[in-house]
């Protein structure tokens, strides 16, 4: 999995380089973005496509020990405090993925223990802000990202995370 995850990094890193003359230089919506996202369950790349000015469907691929997670969110935009560069986002998903034996760390609660490997399978929401750094092709974003684990549960847990992202015009 580390020879995969350092490849994905190669290839984002010349997409990059190579897509520099693409980057958006003001706070207009954007039409793309590729970057990772750094959160309370998993850390992962995430990719993002804007149907509409103001609506957006991102995927993210996330890895955690001894699992990985794939989460699909329906997210809408609109601006923040009147600043066109940072704008205000929510929306609702869903997550599939797989966890070996272990410990799942709950995000401010118990941790569950599994002796055996599950299947998770959810709903996920997310809530946050995005600032698009003017002048330059990175956005950043902070977001609450609320889950309702089904398979293994239910239970709910929310978590933080943090994302750095290539954006596209």
């Amino acid at each position: 999995m580390k020879k995969t995850f350092l490849s994905l990094l190669m290839l984002i890193s010349f997409l990059l380089v190579s897509k520099h003359s693409n980057a958006q230089s003001n706070g207009d919506s954007y039409t793309g973005a590729v970057g990772f996202k750094f959160g309370g369950y998993e850390d992962g790349i995430a990719g993002k496509y804007f149907t509409d000015k103001d609506i957006a469907i991102e995927g993210e691929l996330g890895f955690r020990q001894h699992g990985v997670v794939i989460t699909g969110l329906y997210e809408f935009y609109q601006v923040a405090f009147n600043v066109p560069e940072l704008r205000f986002y929510y929306g609702a998903g869903v997550h599939i993925g797989a966890i070996g034996s272990g410990v799942y760390q709950r995000f401010g609660g118990d941790n569950e223990v599994y002796n055996t490997g599950h299947l998770l399978l959810g709903v996920d929401g997310v809530l946050g802000l995005e600032y698009i750094i003017p002048q330059s092709p990175i956005a950043v974003s902070l977001d609450l990202n609320p889950r309702l684990e089904l398979a293994t549960g239910p239970f709910g847990d929310i978590a933080p995370a943090i994302g750095i992202k290539y954006v596209f015009k």
